[in-house]
This record gives structure tokens, sequence and C-alpha cells, in this order.
């Protein structure tokens, strides 16, 4: 990677976390007349301001306010990258996953960081949003025919959740069919391979190569 490459990338995630939309979308722009590679601008400079901003939240430097700002600077330079993020077109369909935050929690800055990760990446992901029942995952997967679940906790109160994902799928005889995803603060690799998961991911961006992984893996199957 480039001195210019890494100096935009940090300038991006500075706009984005200083909450400047006109300077995000400015830095996008740039990055494209550059020629730089699109993803690691999204992954290296906006998705990282994000997740700045959101580690504010957590200590109290930053509310709502700052968040949504943060938030519409972030969607305004991926609208300028996304067409210049090169798709996987060589699947007969896009794989699909399922993403939600578990009932109980209604935190979802990092679920919204991963759903968009897996957009850019060429999945169909359909967000369940925030405080989703166990069985709301399941239903939504069958009826999609979907190839992953995604679940995410920022609370260990509600951890159980996911394993309950797990049980109900193994219930109803598909587990084979639908790979199952954990993230969030309190959540660990240890908790995942504990409960039947398929995986674990600390950060978006390992999310969406795991869920490419746990792909084709099941399609070699």
């Amino acid at each position: 990677m480039t001195i210019q490459a890494e100096q935009l990338h940090e300038q991006l995630a500075t706009a984005v976390v200083e909450l400047d939309e006109d300077r995000t979308k400015e830095l996008a722009h740039q990055a494209v007349d550059f020629g730089l590679d699109a993803w690691q601008a999204v992954e290296l400079g906006l998705v990282a301001g994000m997740d700045r901003a959101g580690k504010l939240f957590d200590q109290e430097e930053y509310f709502i306010p700052e968040l949504l700002l943060a938030s519409d600077a972030m969607y305004a330079g991926l609208e300028i990258l996304r067409p210049h993020i090169p798709i996987d077109t060589s699947a007969e369909r896009k794989s699909k996953v399922v993403i939600g935050v578990i009932e109980g929690d209604t935190h979802d800055i990092g679920k919204n960081l991963v759903r968009i990760m897996l957009d850019v990446g060429g999945f169909e992901v359909i967000d369940l949003g925030r405080d989703v029942p166990p069985q709301t995952f399941v239903d939504k997967a069958k009826e999609i025919d979907a190839d992953i679940i995604a679940i995410a906790s920022l609370m260990t109160t509600t951890m159980d959740g996911m394993a309950e994902v797990v049980r109900i799928l193994e219930r109803e005889g598909i587990r084979e069919r639908v790979k199952v995803i954990v993230g969030g603060a309190p959540v660990s690799q240890g908790f995942a391979t504990k409960i039947g998961a398929d995986g674990y991911a600390s950060r978006a961006p390992a999310a969406v190569v795991l869920a490419k992984k746990l792909v084709s893996e099941k399609a070699a199957a």
C-alpha cells in the first residue's frame, strides 16, 4: 500500500469521526480519481472511522446524534466508492445472509458495519434489525433459503439467545443447511465453539472473510 493510500484512508476515517459529510465525499472522490482500491478505502477509511465513532459512543463522548451524523458521512462516502468495488458475479446467485442483533439487545453499531461490509462484499443481506427473537432468525432463514445467519450481541445477558438460534436450527433439522456466525464485544471464539456456531468475527471486515470461507466450504461439501 502506498503512503498516499495510507494518508487518504486516515483522512477518510478522520472525516467520518469528525462528522464531516462534505469532506468525506471529497476524499471518496479523490480515492476514485487516484485509482485507489475502493474496498480498502471503505474498510480502512470509512468503516475504521465509524468504528472509532462507536468507541467514542461507548466511552460516552459521543451520543446518538453524533453517531447518526457519523453514519451519514460514512454512507455518503460509501455511495461514491461502492460502484468501484468489483463484485464476484461468477456464482449463479448471491449468497444470502440473515443478520440481526439478538433479543434483549438494542446496540446495533457493530451489526450495521457488518451489514455494510457484507453488502459491498457481494452478499444479499437481509437485516432484521435489533432485539430479534431467536425463532425469527430461523424463520427468515427458512423463508429465503439463507446460507448464513449472522448474530450480534453487546450484552453478556443476551448471549444465550445466540445458542438458542443454533438449538432451534437443530430441532428443525436444518442445522447443516445454515451456517451461523456470531460477534460482538463480549463474544469470543471460545463462546462460538461452545454453542456450536460455525465461526466468530471480531470486526466487520473479518466477518466478510469468514462468510466467504463458509459459503465456499458449503459449496464444496
